[in-house]
């Protein structure tokens, strides 16, 4: 891609993550309402205010729509040694179906840590200690991914493949001894 077509795409998307779409909350703080699990529904549950996701792997979807274009954002806190993400364009289904990953991973062994788009651009140093609260937001629009932690951009890929285009926007819990919560969900979709 040439200088100048890199320079009008990132002039559109600018344009486009400014507009004054409305927000849409995705959790109540009280209910899992809009919500399903894939498998182990039992592992999701509300506390405190916050989605608590601990147990064995397994994702739950946030089911009111599919998106293509979005800013997608939650208030985080994952354990010592916890693993996590937020999925999106992602099908619907048990088994990891296919998706993007913004990883959530202070502190587990995988050494793709928060703010990675996983396995398309990898951050490797810790941004957030584990069981402190933080802010991830991912901006989607087409090819063009972004993801910010605390409001630091720290991935700003272009899919050129345009890998996933559509899908479900959803939580994942990663393994037995994993604890992840989640507050302040909100979408605003293109």
């Amino acid at each position: 891609m040439t200088f100048l077509k890199l320079l009008i795409a990132a002039l559109a998307f600018s344009a486009a993550v400014n507009a004054e779409t409305p927000w849409i909350s995705m959790f109540d703080g009280q209910t899992l309402n809009g919500w399903q699990a894939d498998v182990h529904p039992e592992d999701w549950s509300v506390k405190e205010g916050a989605i608590v996701g601990q147990g064995l792997k397994g994702n739950l979807f946030w089911m009111q729509q599919e998106s293509t274009d979005f800013d997608f954002e939650a208030t985080i806190k994952i354990s010592d040694g916890g693993n996590s993400g937020m999925f999106f364009r992602k099908g619907f289904g048990p088994h990891t179906p296919k998706g993007y990953e913004a990883q959530i991973n202070s502190t587990h062994v995988d050494p793709k840590k928060t703010g990675s788009l996983y396995n398309f651009q990898n951050v490797y140093d810790q941004l957030v200690p584990p069981d402190t609260w933080f802010t991830q937001r991912v901006i989607a629009r087409g090819t063009h991914i972004i993801i910010q932690v605390n409001g630091k951009t720290v991935v700003d890929y272009v899919d050129e493949k345009n890998t996933y285009s559509k899908g479900y926007l959803a939580l994942q819990q990663h393994h037995q001894g994993s604890v992840v919560m989640f507050r302040d969900l909100k979408v605003r979709v293109e």
